[in-house]
């Protein structure tokens, strides 16, 4: 009901957002796609009646090539960081959703990595080129559960694997915090709602040189956990 809320207050500026973002792949202008991105972005929660409530954002470096590690609740998670964080981001997504009609034009836009979780060949090439670009000054978003929790606030455990390019690049690693995020998509209302994004202090390489992938994993986890239980009922 709220995607086709946010569809009915917005479709007359569809067909212009396409073009936008057809011509924003092409050319290679990633700065200037994401910044377009999150504008729309920003219509479209409110079209949707969605409030995002955005906290330690000064935890986001200033300088780039950092990964975001957020808890995965659903499709509007990409639509809540969006709207909270100034600092362009590209996305690791699953393969199965690369072909859906806007979602394909905003993620060649953002110049995201589609993965197969079934290839593990593919898998290791995603690790390297994410690795690279991190090194060379680029963002990320990893979704380190592999599939959302069905448990509203209530994490998956994170997969260690997800963590490597952060190891191999020796970025820092940001744990985000998301709440009530499946909410918006999940619910069957179209009633105001509010959705809490949490940018957690990172973890720089130098405290987790010495970590594994599990453990790192774990650490993260926690961290958000901790996070999510002290927030939610505010």
């Amino acid at each position: 009901m709220r995607i086709a809320l946010m569809v009915a207050k917005l479709f007359y500026v569809v067909p212009y957002f396409l073009i936008k973002l057809i011509r924003y792949a092409k050319k290679g202008q990633h700065k200037e796609a994401y910044a377009f991105i999150r504008k729309m972005c920003i219509r479209a929660n409110k079209a949707g009646r969605v409030k995002i409530e955005g906290s330690g954002m000064e935890n986001i470096p200033s300088e780039n090539g950092f990964i975001l590690f957020p808890n995965h609740q659903g499709m509007f998670d990409v639509l809540a960081m969006l709207e909270t964080c100034e600092a362009p981001f590209s996305i690791i997504y699953k393969k199965e959703i690369k072909d859906i009609i806007l979602v394909k034009q905003i993620f060649d836009a953002l110049k995201a990595i589609p993965l197969d979780r079934e290839d593990l060949r593919q898998n290791l090439n995603v690790i390297h080129e994410m690795t690279f670009r991190v090194e060379n000054g680029e963002n990320f978003v990893i979704f380190a559960e592999g599939t959302r929790s069905k448990n509203g606030n209530q994490l998956n455990e994170m997969k260690a694997g997800s963590f490597k390019s952060a190891v191999k690049a020796k970025c820092p690693i940001i744990p985000v915090a998301l709440i009530d995020s499946f909410r918006p998509f999940d619910e069957k209302s179209i009633r105001k709602l509010k959705v809490k994004v949490n940018y957690l202090k990172p973890l720089l390489y130098e405290e987790y040189k010495d970590m594994s992938t599990k453990e790192i994993a774990e650490e993260v986890k926690k961290r958000i956990e901790e996070c999510i239980k002290d927030h939610s009922s505010d």
